[in-house]
This record gives structure tokens, C-alpha cells and sequence, in this order.
């Protein structure tokens, strides 16, 4: 599957990779600023963005479709940064690619099986009836009365967009990541990845807990961890700063 990409900047390869319902757009800030130092490729994973629609979402499938894209490239080896459903899928990489992978960061998720909790989400984007949908706001309307966060609703409406006859559609295949939750939920297997990881944590989010240490150790045992305090489950969104330091810090451990 050829994957959209975006790519900027220069120097050593990062390739970044969002989480569910969300497209590379969502790193816009992160991408500006750490293109200073790094050739960044910020990926759309099938299903979402401009990426092809598939009916299989696995993480075996996310990886391989990396892999595709960095061959495509010429990129035999990368760093590789992936946030929530997008770090499952750079975890599952780096295990099953281990060749690949230079330097692995993995925000705000453990390699574990989350129990569901998008209901509300899937039940409110299916409430949007996109063939008589005639603005956003009537689609945040809608929205609302499913998912209270207005950042969540903001969130989530980023895939809303007019096709070429100028009605609404979702860039993301809903009915796949509906479909394929429960391996979207599961945890990222194989063989442990030695390589040097960080796993960034926001301080107010539930995704990475103590109890997750041991599975994270098991798979990653070179693993580091840092707290971003203040910060939920998008500290690159929330707390930029404090987040390209630490990517560059870990990166570019020389300079």
C-alpha cells in the first residue's frame, strides 16, 4: 500500500506516525520545528488522510506499510516516532524490523490491550448523516451530543472534508476502523527490539500506567521514560516546548 506522505527538512530520517482518527496534519507544529535538524516524513496510516482504504488494520499490516514507504525512499534505516494508535504501529515495526530502526520514540501508549473506549466517538460519527450534512457546525451540533470535549469534536471533524461533486466525506474509512477495533486495541507482539526507546508520557493522561512496565520492559528493554507535566494525551499539541526538547535531546544525544 503506498502510503501518503509529507517530507521536509534535512539531516538524519525521522518518520512520525499519528494516531487513530487523526493524519500527519496533526504534527504540523512538531514537523516545522524538528525539520530543522531531521529529514521528517510524517505518514498518513492506511485508513486515514489521503492513505488508501483497506478493510485489514492491524498492526503487522501499519508496519509493513512503513516499511513500503521507506523502500520506496531508499531509507534503510530511520528513527521512527509514533503517538497512540501510530506508536503501537512504530512498536510493532521496530520489533518486527529491528534492522530499520535507529532510534524508537513511542508517545503516550503501552504495548498493551486497551479495553474499548471510542464508543461514544463511533457512535457520534455515524449520528452525521454526510449525504444531508450541510455545514460543520451542523456537524458539531451533532457530534456534541456524543463526545462533550470540544477539542475532541475539533479533533475528529479534521477528517470532514468536500469531495469533487462538493459534498461531505470522511478522509478516514470509519466502517474499517469500526470494523477492526479490536486489533486496533490490541497490543503490538514479537521479538524484543534492543535499540535504544523513549516512551513519552503525558503527565494527566491514563494511557501509560505503572502497572505497564513490565510489558513495556519485556518488548523494549534499553526503554527510557520521561513525564511531560501538564500534558494529556497529545503532549506533542499540548506542551510543544517541552516536547521537541525531549525528542531532540534523545535523537541527538551528542549535541
Amino acid at each position: 500500500m503506498q502510503l501518503n506522505f509529507h517530507r521536509s527538512g534535512k539531516g538524519a530520517p525521522l518518520v512520525i506516525l499519528h494516531g487513530l482518527f487523526g493524519t500527519l496534519e496533526n504534527w504540523g507544529a512538531q514537523i516545522k520545528q524538528l525539520s530543522e535538524h531531521f529529514d521528517v516524513i510524517a505518514v498518513d496510516l492506511r485508513n486515514h488522510g489521503r492513505s488508501p482504504h483497506d478493510s485489514r488494520m492491524d498492526y503487522t499490516a501499519m508496519a509493513d506499510d512503513v516499511i513500503e514507504l521507506m523502500n520506496r525512499l531508499g531509507l534503510e534505516k530511520v528513527n521512527l516516532m509514533g503517538h497512540s494508535m501510530g506508536g503501537k504501529a512504530a512498536m510493532q515495526l521496530a520489533m518486527d524490523h529491528p534492522g530499520k530502526v535507529e532510534r524508537l520514540i513511542v508517545v503516550d501508549i503501552a504495548p498493551v490491550e486497551y479495553p474499548p473506549h471510542h464508543n461514544d466517538v463511533f457512535a457520534g460519527l455515524k449520528c452525521i448523516n454526510l449525504s444531508q450534512l450541510k455545514s460543520r457546525r451542523e456537524a458539531d451540533d451533532i457530534l456534541s451530543q456524543h463526545v462533550n470535549s470540544e477539542a475532541t469534536r475539533a479533533f475528529l471533524l479534521k477528517n470532514l472534508y468536500r469531495n469533487e461533486d462538493r459534498h461531505f466525506a470522511w478522509r478516514m474509512n470509519l466502517p474499517a476502523l469500526e470494523q477492526q477495533y479490536r486489533q486496533i486495541a490490541a497490543a503490538p507482539e514479537g521479538t524484543p527490539y534492543g535499540g535504544p526507546v523513549l516512551f513519552i508520557k503525558g503527565g494527566e493522561s491514563g494511557y501509560i500506567q505503572a502497572e505497564h512496565q513490565q510489558a513495556i520492559l519485556s518488548r523494549f528493554p534499553a526503554a527510557n521514560f520521561k513525564i511531560i507535566a501538564g500534558a494529556g494525551h497529545l503532549p506533542h499539541v499540548e506542551k510543544p516546548s517541552a516536547f521537541t526538547r525531549l525528542v531532540e535531546k534523545f535523537l541527538r544525544p551528542d549535541n
